[in-house]
């Protein structure tokens, strides 16, 4: 089955207004819940927008593209942002619905298409030209509650995390095994990788690595030649220091001889 003409634009018009018209009732500070049915067990109660956008799914199946393009917006701005996808959508919703009825009364879709280019060029270089940067804590707790649907105490522990980290530093939530939000601050730098081999361990009640003041050792590239790292293994040696290799991988004649000065 296919539609074409105002027939396919107006299902599409469909579909992207049933699914703003849910997702904006959860818009701002003061937006409203959304129930939204659970296959399994109870229903799920949300405020936000991505969530309810990515919930919904309509019978007719021409009216169901139109809300996926939406979706996609949703699921766009939160990916890059992480935030706003209710407003996003509603923007999307209203830039949709202007189109269709400017191209009922026989504008050009392609003048449209440059003239909201211009348009989005000109917002985002006003909005540059014009926002403020928040720089004080209690700035900071103040969007931070916001997007934690007003719940000023996660506010106050995202404020008091982006204070300790700085604004290049890195936060990460996971779900806690107590019934408090708690705050843990790890000094230096982290990422999620380990240990090539169990070789390496320093302390083995804690099946760690530990080292104090090592020398680093960076490399983009697999490494398997051993001659690839021999001087650094030299300069370990001389300045009696620890070396720490990061790489994509070390494996092969690098790895065993690696293991064999640690196990020296």
């Amino acid at each position: 089955e296919l539609k074409f003409g105002v027939e396919g634009r107006a299902a599409l018009l469909a579909g992207v207004e049933t699914l703003a018209k849910a997702v904006a009732t959860t818009l701002g500070p003061k937006g409203r819940n959304v129930l939204i049915e659970s296959a399994y067990g109870s229903p799920k109660i949300t405020k936000d927008g991505v969530t309810v956008a990515r919930a919904i799914s309509l019978k007719d199946k021409f009216e169901n593209l139109g809300a996926r393009l939406i979706q996609d917006v949703a699921s766009k701005t939160n990916e890059t942002a992480g935030d706003g996808t209710t407003t996003a959508t509603v923007l999307a919703k209203s830039i949709f619905s202007e189109t269709v009825k400017n191209v009922a009364a026989g504008c050009n879709p392609m003048d449209l298409r440059r003239g909201t280019q211009a348009a989005v060029e000109a917002v985002v270089e006003f909005l540059q030209k014009n926002k403020r940067d928040i720089t004080t804590s209690e700035e900071i707790a103040q969007v931070a509650t916001i997007s934690a649907n007003g719940d000023t105490h996660i506010g106050k522990l995202i404020a008091n995390a982006m204070e300790k980290v700085g604004k290049e530093g890195v936060i990460t939530v996971k779900e806690g095994k107590t019934m408090e939000d708690e705050l843990d601050i790890t000094e230096g730098m982290r990422f999620d990788r380990g240990y090539v081999s169990p070789y390496f361990i320093t302390d083995t009640k804690s099946q760690k690595v530990e080292f104090e003041k090592p020398l680093i050792l960076l490399s983009e590239k697999k490494i398997s030649n051993v001659q690839d790292i021999i001087p650094a293994l030299e300069a370990s040696t001389q300045l009696r220091r620890p070396l720490v290799i990061i790489a994509e991988d070390i494996d092969g004649e690098a790895l065993a001889v690696c293991i064999l000065n640690k196990l020296r």
